[in-house]
């Protein structure tokens, strides 16, 4: 331990017994639940940076069937198959969007331009 931790440890035990914690909000109550409580202790806190960071575990999972999707178009020869491939596709893009919005307030939307939020509400009915 350095100095500056001692003498702040120091100052912390000293402020304690002499009550001047005693009257803080929430003081005497449990500590709320951790979300991250069961990943484990060594993990914890990669994860907790990642959740500060703006890291969806969600968008992440959307971005790989969005890429596995693709491979899929690109291998498929079948052209009913492509077309419910494509629909799927587009249907996963716009869920992508819709996060991607919630988490910037901007959408990245190059493919719908100007018609995005009309083909969002139609999908959505």
């Amino acid at each position: 331990m350095d100095f500056s931790s001692i003498v702040s440890e120091d100052k912390i035990k000293r402020a304690y017994q002499e009550g001047e914690f005693n009257n803080l909000p929430g003081f005497g109550k449990p500590l709320p639940k951790d979300s991250l409580a069961a990943v484990p202790q060594e993990l914890r806190m990669a994860y907790r940076i990642l959740k500060n960071s703006g890291y969806s575990i969600e968008e992440n999972e959307l971005k790989q069937e969005l890429l596995t999707i693709e491979d899929l178009i690109k291998s498929c020869t079948d052209k009913a198959e492509t077309a419910k491939l494509q629909t799927k596709y587009n249907q996963k893009l716009i869920q992508f969007h819709q996060i991607m919005k919630k988490r910037t307030g901007t959408s990245h939307s190059k493919l719908f331009g100007g018609y995005q939020q009309k083909v969002e509400d139609k999908l959505s009915r």
